[in-house]
């Protein structure tokens, strides 16, 4: 199977992305790959952008999320493989190749991911993981690897997932809207024997953060969402619960970015503090977005700690 096998596609979930698409969906092109932008209620140009550049465009009437939104694609998608890519990322020249290749010579992998640059040109590697005691350096230690490897975890930024593996598993858990989606699937797919493998010969650039534009609501959204999250997956894994001490240092940095008028750490404080406080009075992060959560008919993508 090469990189120009039809029965590949690439999954990208957009948000106010129109900017980044098009040198992403050009990348996609040019490796090979069918592109699938599935769309989260931009208020930009990114549908119209999407489409300009062949994109098979689906068009969710909310917000969904990361997670969420990439499930929906993939499910739509067809064939053995599908390539999940962050908007902002692009593909080096030869790099779809690279991870297909890389998935034969591993069978046992249900995630490749290829290795991710930076725009500063650091190699981002996560040597260890908030759900992964294994395969980790020993604390402190920083040895990058120099050629393909299993690793605890790979980034959301670009895999290339077994879509057979993938469906079965539960997909992304639904009940996450951003954030940890990806240390959850890594963490499931680990539990039920199957290997994560970072290929080494195989290139993303990722322009961090650049998938939507900055601003104070945004971020004060964004460290809801993290802290929430990171209670939630806690608490499924049976980790200690970091929400009351989340809440508690944050809402006093977030008191004090106020008392000297700094807006935008109290937005990214408050933010964390409100996140954590919220998991801790029982609230679920898709009634904040103005999700329905999923019914016992429909948790299959939802997934469970050791499916």
């Amino acid at each position: 199977m090469d990189a120009g096998d039809a029965r590949l596609e690439a999954v990208v979930v957009s948000f106010n992305s129109a900017q980044v698409l098009p040198s992403c969906l050009d990348a996609l092109r040019r490796e090979g790959a069918r592109p699938i932008v599935v769309d989260n209620a931009s208020g930009d140009d990114s549908v119209a952008v999407a489409q300009a550049h062949g994109a098979r465009v689906i068009r969710n009437a909310r917000n969904e999320g990361y997670g969420r939104a990439n499930n929906i694609g993939i499910r739509a998608a067809d064939g053995d493989y599908a390539l999940v890519i962050n908007p902002d990322a692009v593909l080096d020249p030869g790099a779809l190749a690279g991870l297909l290749a890389a998935a034969e010579r591993y069978p046992d992998a249900a995630l490749l991911a290829p290795r991710i640059v930076e725009n500063d040109g650091r190699f981002f590697f996560q040597f260890r993981s908030l759900l992964s005691s294994f395969l980790a350096n020993p604390s402190g230690a920083r040895r990058f690897p120099e050629g393909d490897c299993c690793a605890p975890f790979l980034s959301g930024a670009a895999l290339l997932v077994r879509r057979d593996v993938f469906l079965a598993i539960g997909g992304f858990d639904e009940n996450i809207f951003l954030f940890y989606e990806d240390d959850d699937l890594c963490r499931r797919l680990a539990d039920a024997g199957r290997s994560l493998v970072h290929v080494h010969g195989a290139t993303a650039r990722h322009r961090r953060g650049a998938s939507s534009a900055p601003d104070l609501a945004r971020a004060f959204n964004v460290r809801w969402h993290l802290a929430w999250s990171r209670a939630y997956v806690s608490r499924k894994y049976g980790l200690p619960d970091p929400a009351p001490g989340a809440a508690l240092v944050n809402g006093l940095k977030a008191l004090g970015s106020l008392l000297i008028l700094d807006r935008a750490r109290a937005a990214r404080y408050g933010g964390s503090a409100a996140g954590a406080w919220a998991w801790l009075r029982g609230r679920d992060a898709l009634s904040r977005q103005g999700l329905e959560k999923k019914g016992p008919a429909e948790e299959g993508l939802a997934g469970a700690a050791g499916s």
